[in-house]
């Protein structure tokens, strides 16, 4: 037997989701040096900057991590985001079997198994194909793991037609909440169709065929759906988060850093809203109103939405005074900066950096649990967001601004968010003895966040765990 292993990992072309997985390569061949990881990349048929990140990854990880990039496919436009994607996944099902049987005759390691993304779990029929385990990476919460599966078993276990529950006043005893939750929040909607409901859920089908389920948190974080995952006939999970990629960019790459550095500590709002967060004109200039209103000090990351009926990211503007009030820029000078892109950890690393107005994105959530800044939750894309949105909600982590804005990466969206509600959420962050608790609150779960990875922690001891089974195959 092979004194060395291998596993591949399947991540889908979605920064976000790729970076938690590299991640969670270098954590497995830090802790144990007989294990090897090839990660196959695919690339969607849009410009995604995937190729320049990869470019950037391979000259800063481990020798035992290696990519293989895949073949650019073109499939047809459908008619979501989640049909595209899954059709965009079925095109490349040839094209990794390809790579896992070159990988099997090449490599000196014994492949011990395939460990897939949340939404790439159509590729466990590529490990029954080779006879090896499979394990499915969750980059989001234990939350969601439960919320899936719970639906699921309400649709496939007991014929409940979850679609009859669209847009009424029903509500799901979810487990993994203190509250029941509105239905509405996660079933079909405008926005969230009968399909992609059957699609999502199909996921949640996949996750009950494998081995177990490897979720981007941290049991001190969500006990409540660690506890509740044990009575929805998941897999082993191994709660191994939070994983994060937290090297602050030097300051060359970072044009603002010298006017964070000139402010007082724990004074700058940040609004970032991830790699696809973008606004039409009319709710930019309703922010803009806002943070004028408020008076706070304020950095915005402010991008481009995509062509409408588009798949693809946002972008820079060339000058974003084209979607800001007349005079903004000049008016705001002395309390605020107006960038494109935000290097997020760098910024969320800074003293200077008082509250972080987010889209509720999990990697951004945890990132600004890691650092110790409150939140203001303005969640935008359905269910992995308001998953992330009910939790730091409730734990007293996050004020909100408005929890039902849902949008469509092809179609935007038709909620309208007004200055008064934004600016009404950043003064619950930023004043008052209620931010004060929430300021303490965001302290204390940061200390825990890092000590689940020390020895001993949670997270550290269920990594063990993970690699003991992957050595008893």
């Amino acid at each position: 037997m092979s004194s060395k292993s291998e596993l591949v990992f399947i991540p889908p072309p979605i920064l976000g989701h790729l970076v938690s997985m590299v991640e969670m390569a270098k954590l497995l061949v830090d802790r144990d040096n007989r294990l090897s990881v090839t990660v196959l990349i695919m690339k969607f048929p849009f410009d995604s900057k995937i190729d320049s990140h990869v470019e950037s990854l391979t000259t800063s990880v481990a020798a035992r991590i290696r990519f293989v990039l895949l073949p650019r496919q073109n499939p047809s436009p459908e008619a979501s985001a989640m049909a595209f994607f899954k059709q965009f996944m079925e095109s490349h099902k040839a094209d990794i079997q390809e790579a896992v049987r070159d990988l099997s005759a090449s490599s000196s390691a014994r492949l011990k198994g395939l460990v897939v993304d949340m939404f790439c779990t159509s590729m466990v029929d590529v490990a029954v194909e080779f006879g090896i385990p499979s394990y499915v990476f969750i980059p989001s919460g234990m939350a969601l793991v439960g919320l899936m599966l719970y639906l699921q078993s309400l649709q496939d276990e007991q014929h409940m037609d979850l679609t009859r529950l669209k847009g009424s006043d029903a509500e799901l005893d979810f487990p993994c909440f203190a509250n029941p939750l509105p239905a509405a929040k996660f079933l079909p909607s405008e926005v969230f169709t009968k399909e992609d409901c059957r699609i999502f859920l199909g996921h949640a089908q996949r996750f009950r065929e494998t081995k177990g389920i490897l979720v981007n948190t941290f049991a001190e974080l969500e006990p409540r759906a660690v506890e509740a995952l044990a009575g929805l006939g998941a897999p082993r999970v191994y709660p191994v988060g939070p994983i994060l990629n937290i090297k602050v960019e030097s300051k060359k790459d970072f044009e603002i850093q010298d006017w964070l550095d000139e402010q007082p500590d724990a004074s700058v709002v940040f609004l970032c809203f991830g790699s696809y967060g973008s606004f039409e004109e009319d709710q930019v200039k309703e922010i803009a109103c806002a943070l004028e209103r408020s008076g706070y000090r304020f950095l915005w990351s402010l991008r481009r939405p995509p062509t409408k009926g588009k798949l693809e990211a946002p972008y820079d503007y060339a000058d974003p005074a084209e979607v800001l009030p007349k005079g903004f820029i000049g008016r705001t000078t002395s309390v605020g900066r107006v960038i494109g892109w935000a290097p997020q950890v760098a910024v969320l690393a800074h003293r200077a950096i008082g509250g972080f107005v987010s889209h509720c994105g999990w990697n951004s959530t945890l990132e600004s649990i890691w650092f110790g800044v409150p939140m203001v939750a303005w969640p935008q894309y359905a269910e992995q967001q308001f998953n992330a949105f009910e939790l730091v909600v409730e734990l007293g982590l996050a004020a909100e601004i408005k929890m039902d804005f849902r949008k469509d990466l092809t179609k935007g969206s038709n909620v309208f968010v007004t200055a008064d509600e934004i600016d009404g959420g950043i003064r619950k962050l930023m004043e008052g003895e209620e931010a004060g608790e929430r300021r303490k609150k965001v302290k204390e779960v940061s200390e825990k966040s890092k000590q689940a990875l020390m020895e001993g922690g949670s997270s550290y001891l269920s990594l063990a765990h993970f690699i003991e089974d992957v050595w008893s195959q």
